[in-house]
């Protein structure tokens, strides 16, 4: 199975996975192909958490010429996207080619650059807007944001995540994370799993993930 436990986190080892990504870090991939590139990385993580984290189970089939038995994918109708705005737009088009019927919902969330990173390597982070769902107890919440960083971000889009509910599963879905981040929200959320395709060396001294791939936002949507 393409997920494996590493430390804090669970990693997506799927080579198609890296493959997209090794393509994201690129500095020559442009804006269309950055996009496309993490709309392709949403759909192949939803694929991996299906197949590593999701039940299935037996069914009765009547095909045209013989009744069969068959498996189908439990609790595929009860999936939550929380997009994390306005980098994981693309990210979540992916994931929904995976979970065509999940309940949406997204946060306007970022971290005061201008105030920099603290002693405890965290941002003030501002949430302008949310609109979630109901989350039940039996719904998983699959929380994208492709960038994780600090776990500044992460671990206030999870207080207004887990303030709605109690739901079965939480995984927190990056792309590419630091360290530091993986610790912090795995510290202050240990029920929730994190799911990221790779782990980065460090953070920068202005908190950005180093090797990375940048500004996923900037690079999606061809802002400064």
């Amino acid at each position: 199975m393409p997920i494996e436990q590493r430390g804090d986190a669970h990693l997506i080892t799927h080579a198609l996975a890296r493959h997209t990504l090794s393509r994201l870090r690129d500095v020559e991939t442009e804006q269309v192909a950055f996009r496309k590139g993490l709309v392709k990385l949403g759909r192949i993580c939803g694929y991996e958490i299906i197949d590593g984290a999701m039940e299935t189970e037996y069914v009765a089939i009547d095909t045209p010429l013989a009744e069969t038995t068959g498996e189908r994918v439990r609790g595929l109708d009860d999936v939550v996207i929380i997009n994390v705005l306005r980098a994981a737009t693309p990210f979540v088009e992916g994931l929904l080619k995976a979970f065509p019927r999940a309940k949406q919902g997204v946060i306007s969330a970022g971290r005061d650059e201008s105030a920099g990173m603290d002693d405890q390597g965290t941002f003030p982070i501002s949430i302008d807007y949310t609109k979630l769902p109901e989350i039940t107890d039996d719904d998983t919440v699959i929380v994208a944001d492709p960038m994780l960083a600090t776990g500044s971000t992460m671990c206030a889009v999870l207080d207004h995540v887990t303030a709605l509910g109690d739901p079965e599963d939480v995984f927190v879905l990056s792309a590419v994370s630091a360290p530091d981040g993986l610790t912090r929200v795995g510290e202050a959320y240990p029920e929730a799993d994190l799911l990221t395709v790779a782990i980065d060396d460090e953070l920068d001294d202005d908190g950005f993930i180093v090797p990375g791939l940048g500004d996923a936002g900037d690079r999606a949507f061809r802002t400064d």
